[in-house]
């Protein structure tokens, strides 16, 4: 039986619609601003585009460090339907692909839903999960709890 390497990041429940959070979520050049786990994405957001994804260094917190990452799918979310912003690590890791889901769910005319898994698979992908699975997991939380706290703002300040 092959280990679960996939981290899941806790499932906020945020006091915005679902546009609103999906709109914080696919603004990569304000990511600086408010995500304390991705603090600054190089993209042009179109499916198919590379990711390149600046993320605090573990060992290092005055460094960061780079992956790099391709645009899969960008689908807004609707009221029948989650929206999905999806990245893969594609082939720049060898031995392992890491595909990595951010999910915003409508709950109602004015709240919704996010969170985030990425899912290792390949030769290599239990080594890496066992090596970053904390880590990984601790920044997705902070960024779904971040994400929260933005979306609210920014709906409170339209509202």
């Amino acid at each position: 039986m092959t280990a679960d390497t996939t981290i899941r990041s806790l499932l906020v429940e945020i006091d915005a619609p679902a546009h609103v959070v999906w709109a914080v979520v696919t603004d990569f050049a304000s990511y600086a601003s408010w995500n304390p786990f991705t603090v600054r994405v190089d993209t042009g957001g179109e499916v198919g585009d590379e990711v390149l994804l600046h993320l605090p260094d573990p060992a290092d917190a005055d460094k960061t460090f780079t992956t790099l990452e391709h645009l899969r799918v960008t689908r807004p979310p609707t009221d029948e339907v989650p929206g999905l912003l999806q990245y893969d690590t594609g082939d720049s890791i060898p031995g392992m692909l890491a595909v990595r889901d951010q999910v915003v769910t409508s709950l109602g005319a004015e709240r919704s839903s996010y969170a985030t898994t990425d899912a290792f698979t390949g030769d290599i992908a239990a080594v890496v999960y066992e090596m970053q699975a904390e880590w990984v997991k601790a920044g997705f939380d902070a960024t779904a709890l971040a994400l929260k706290d933005r979306a609210e703002k920014l709906w409170a300040d339209q509202s």
